[in-house]
């Protein structure tokens, strides 16, 4: 059969093209919308009388004396001080991936490698720990942080996060480790290394998109966490999460919504930074662990 025969008819292609575009643009939408609006007044951007004010913004004109305006940046970062909840954000998801990893790359290789039966068995109650919600399991630790003085500091929510995520990435490390030939640390151990060298300078760089990618969803979990945090931590070591909904206010108390919404953008700009850094890393990872080596 021709190459010509094989190619898709023009108009094919155009409607495949439009799709995505469109489906692109419905995506990305949301965000795109509140990032143009964190730079309005909330009259413009909640306006009830003309949607059309979000984009002309004529209240924000009025108020601020120009089209756009950075006073709810300004209110959320310095006045809320939102610059505390990202410090305590980026200390939690390095401490909660950095000890995740560790514990996960060395439990999943070492479950993977078991010829025993309780590896199994160790994994099913993993599995059936991580399918509870968080919120039941945090309710559990309340009693025991109060009473030991536990409960608001940034060091109790990062163990509690770790304990929540590793279940996760044991199954997730597990199953990449069982996809690596053991002929690998075999051959590593014929040639003088114990089993940790091994591990160390073998299995792990060829693990190593998996590892990647493990992470990556391990920090996901703690950044974008908000059943714990908003429980355990006190309102000092708010996390960024827990600090957006507090700019909302309550019954009681007024908020200012321009204050979350510019914290909004703030804090879902870095995700897609990230993912888009590491696409090629998750994919790749994610097809390591699906695909049988």
């Amino acid at each position: 059969m021709s190459s010509k025969a094989q190619q898709r008819p023009a108009a094919v292609q155009i409607l495949i093209i439009g799709i995505l575009a469109l489906w692109m643009i419905l995506a990305a939408f949301p965000f795109l919308w509140t990032l143009w609006g964190s730079f309005k007044v909330e009259g413009d951007f909640f306006s009830k009388a003309d949607w059309v004010y979000a984009l002309t913004g004529t209240l924000t004109d009025v108020e601020t004396g120009g089209r756009f305006t950075g006073d709810g940046y300004y209110g959320a970062w310095v006045k809320e001080e939102f610059w505390r909840a990202a410090m305590n954000s980026v200390l939690v998801c390095i401490f909660v991936v950095t000890i995740s990893l560790t514990f996960g790359t060395l439990g999943g290789y070492a479950l993977a490698r078991s010829t025993y039966r309780y590896a199994f068995w160790f994994l099913i109650a993993a599995l059936i720990f991580r399918a509870m919600p968080p919120i039941t399991l945090v309710s559990g630790y309340l009693p025991v942080f109060f009473g030991w003085n536990l409960w608001g500091h940034l060091a109790t929510c990062i163990i509690v996060l770790v304990a929540i995520n590793q279940p996760f990435t044991l199954w997730m490390l597990h199953s990449f480790f069982k996809n690596i030939p053991q002929d690998l640390d075999e051959s590593a151990m014929v040639d003088g290394c114990t089993r940790f060298q091994a591990f160390r300078h073998v299995i792990i760089p060829v693990m190593w998109p998996g590892v990647i990618t493990t992470g990556l969803f391990s920090f996901l979990l703690a950044y974008n966490d908000f059943a714990v945090t908003a429980m355990i931590l006190s309102k000092e070591n708010q996390t960024m999460v827990p600090k957006i909904a507090s700019f909302l206010g309550t019954t009681q108390t007024k908020g200012n919504v321009m204050f979350a919404v510019a914290a909004v953008v703030s804090t879902t700009a870095p995700l897609f930074l990230m993912i888009m850094f590491f696409q090629r890393q998750i994919v790749s990872g994610l097809t390591a662990g699906a695909v049988k080596g």
